[in-house]
């Protein structure tokens, strides 16, 4: 599927003959920026562009966008969130498809200066020098270049050259950069539009109008504000729950949960993901409420979806299909966890979270971080930032008789070359509330990132500080002193706080039970932990306790919400320039 799709992909970037393209750049004051292309005969024109950064070839530009439509004879493309000042670089490439034949044509490797001046307008040409012979492609380059969560940038050649005017080549194998051909089509968003974008407020959308059809570009992270701060402490993101920003929050949809084998399974409805009065609420639920009681045993849970919103987010640990059967229970619980790596990816700063944790036995909410890219491997070599993770027991104790449940949380880095050498006891921290639990009210938990160390907060108390000596994490790990120096330092490369060198996500969400968060020697009351680590069918065991468990959920009172994690709000703040 994948060979064949990348065939159809590079047959389809048809490049001939054609009128020379002529670009005009408008900076508009006091912000924002205009391209203007001249129409001859163009049904479509994809930009995509940067602002000093190298756009390659055909690699994605941090702004992507389809121009379908005509402001009088121009395709006209604005974008008022972005500042130019002098001495910006603006580097581009440009695709035309003709209307009569579908044919191609690319501009690469274009670079336009600002000198301050509000309108400049250079004029390029190009000439083609190789002729393919497919037609009109049924799939636009910027509908490609979608940014997806965790996936490596491959590449592919073909050897066709596409040469312009200037000295600069760009060549088909540049099409490497598109990532991962498995997320073809991965959104879908509607509405109107004017055929330009004028961002404002805080959720800037850079969209082109078609029908009827409002088309997203596929900007790098439109809602990190960060190329607009000029002193710091700088917001570079807010959001305050007024309402579920869809496009920003991605619905995960599995049953593999986070590789715990935890008890529910992620869905996107608005009974256990929604806001009201402003705050975010994610609420498990009973999969027997939605599917009746007979289906833990006898159905199948099948969430391979269709659509690009509804298809399953994650196939390991069987999280695509599950089949009931007796003393093998599909996933009992339904819950929800969002993530924000489509739209929004930061690396270093200050995020803030004000947050509710719930009540309800077994019950594991999590506000955490995962790396936007693998960079240094699969998990845990390219790290994960645990902000607040708790447990909703009521009465729940350590081995050592200390409070587990409600009245704790801990905050935790996950780092090591492989699962077996994940030294996360090293940079892990818990506290117990000053008063009652931290499910009574709400708690403002804060991460401190940048890279010299990591730091968590809460309440304005200092938890946690994980700063490397000289050997980065991986000599704070004591990888080489406790005999795991048998494999490479992943992060020899990396900067000094690698893997927390590279940009993360945010993601939220509320899981159930599993194997590991709730040890077997820790102690619950006034009944035992229902389900054993390493006799297998926990799930089933924890379900068949229910009578035990599930009164101290109380969803029925105030909908359930007691046994729902809220957050008020979530803010990142960049506090000085990003080190080279």
């Amino acid at each position: 599927m994948l060979r064949t799709g990348l065939i159809w992909l590079l047959s389809a970037l048809v490049v001939s003959t054609f009128a020379a393209v002529q670009v005009e750049i408008t900076a508009k004051q006091p912000q924002g920026i205009q391209f203007s292309i001249p129409d001859q005969g163009y049904s479509m024109v994809g930009l995509h562009y940067s602002i000093n950064k190298p756009v390659a070839g055909v690699a994605a530009g941090d702004y992507n966008v389809d121009i379908r439509t005509k402001t009088g004879n121009n395709f006209v493309y604005e974008d008022n969130s972005v500042t130019l000042k002098p001495g910006d670089k603006v580097n581009y490439w440009v695709l035309t498809i003709a209307s009569t034949n579908g044919e191609g044509v690319q501009l690469l490797d274009q670079s336009f200066t600002y000198n301050g001046a509000a309108t400049e307008a250079p004029t390029v040409k190009t000439t083609v020098t190789t002729k393919a012979t497919t037609k009109q492609p049924a799939t636009t380059l910027a509908s490609l270049l979608q940014p997806t969560n965790q996936q490596g940038l491959g590449g592919v050649n073909t050897g066709n050259q596409v040469t312009t005017s200037h000295t600069n080549h760009g060549s088909l194998g540049s099409l490497g950069s598109l990532g991962s051909l498995g997320s073809l089509g991965s959104e879908t968003n509607t509405g109107t539009n004017t055929g330009t974008n004028t961002n404002t407020g805080t959720q800037p959308q850079n969209t082109a109008s078609q029908g009827g059809t409002t088309l997203v570009a596929a900007a790098v992270d439109p809602y990190n504000k960060e190329a607009t701060c000029t002193t710091y402490p700088c917001l570079i993101f807010e959001d305050n729950f007024d309402t579920l920003d869809a496009k920003l929050w991605e619905h995960e949809i599995t049953a593999g949960g986070g590789g715990n084998w935890e008890f529910q399974y992620y869905t996107n409805n608005r009974s256990n993901a929604y806001v009201k009065d402003g705050k975010l609420f994610i609420k498990p639920t009973l999969t027997i409420d939605r599917f009746g009681p007979d289906f833990l045993e006898h159905g199948n849970l099948n969430l391979w979806g269709a659509n690009p919103t509804d298809t399953c987010t994650g196939n390991q640990f069987w999280g695509c299909e599950r089949q009931g059967m007796p003393g093998q229970v599909i996933n009992p619980i339904q819950s929800a966890r969002l993530r924000s790596s489509r739209y929004f990816n930061f690396k270093y700063g200050r995020l803030e979270v004000e947050a509710k944790m719930p009540t309800g036995d077994w019950l594991w909410p999590a506000i955490w971080l995962l790396p936007r890219w693998n960079s240094y491997g699969i998990w845990p070599a390219s790290g994960e930032i645990d902000i607040v993770e708790s447990r909703g027991n009521l009465h729940y104790k350590d081995d050592k008789g200390q409070p587990a449940g409600l009245e704790s949380m801990g905050s935790t880095l996950h780092f090591g070359p492989f699962v077996e050498a994940n030294q996360w006891p090293k940079a892990h921290a818990s506290t117990v509330a000053s008063s009652g639990t931290f499910a009574d009210s709400f708690h403002k938990y804060q991460l401190d990132w940048d890279d010299k160390s990591i730091r968590f907060t809460v309440d304005g108390t200092e938890i946690l500080n994980v700063t490397p000596p000289q050997g980065g994490m991986w000599e704070f790990g004591d990888f080489e002193k406790t005999g795991l120096s048998k494999w490479d330092n992943p992060w020899a490369a990396g900067g000094h706080m690698a893997p927390f060198d590279q940009e993360f996500y945010i993601i939220m969400n509320v899981a159930v039970g599993g194997v590991g968060f709730f040890p077997d020697n820790f102690v619950n009351s006034p009944y035992p932990k229902p389900w054993n680590d390493h006799t297998g069918h926990a799930a089933t065991a924890f379900w068949n306790a229910r009578n035990s468990w599930l009164p101290t959920w109380n969803l029925d009172k105030d909908n359930g919400e007691g046994a729902a994690m809220q957050v008020n709000y979530i803010k990142v703040w960049k506090m000085g320039p990003t080190p080279p």
